[in-house]
């Protein structure tokens, strides 16, 4: 199931929901070719994976939204864990303490695009 967030508040409530689970917000618009062709699979997603929790936000919506997490273009995919966007460092921290090995060159808590094995490939890296 994909959940419509419209404000903070109601971000706020799914972020706690989710506790420890990953979380995968999708920005995105009505108007967006992009946008309609990966929700199908996003939608998809959201019952292959029901340990992962997923939300859309309509950034003409909820603009306010769009602006706190500095949404440039839709779609755009960003990953959260216990409240905060999954970063560059927890993605270090993780490597160094866990794995000790990995790229670490490239931000993983989000990109742009409708891919959905580079989605599929993040939320598999993330769970």
């Amino acid at each position: 199931m994909v959940q419509n967030i419209r404000d903070m508040d109601e971000l706020r409530k799914f972020l706690k929901a989710a506790g420890t689970n990953l979380v995968v917000v999708e920005f995105s618009a009505k108007w967006c070719s992009p946008c309609k062709r990966i929700y199908p699979l996003f939608r998809a997603m959201s019952q292959q994976y029901p340990g992962v929790m997923f939300a859309t936000v309509d950034v003409d919506e909820a603009r306010e939204l769009a602006e706190i997490y500095h949404v440039k273009a839709v779609p755009t995919f960003q990953m959260f864990k216990q409240f905060q966007k999954v970063t560059l460092f927890s993605r270090i921290k993780r490597a160094i303490c866990c794995n000790r090995s990995g790229s670490l060159n490239e931000p993983i808590f989000e990109f742009c695009g409708a891919d959905p094995k580079k989605l599929e490939e993040k939320i598999q890296e993330l769970m």
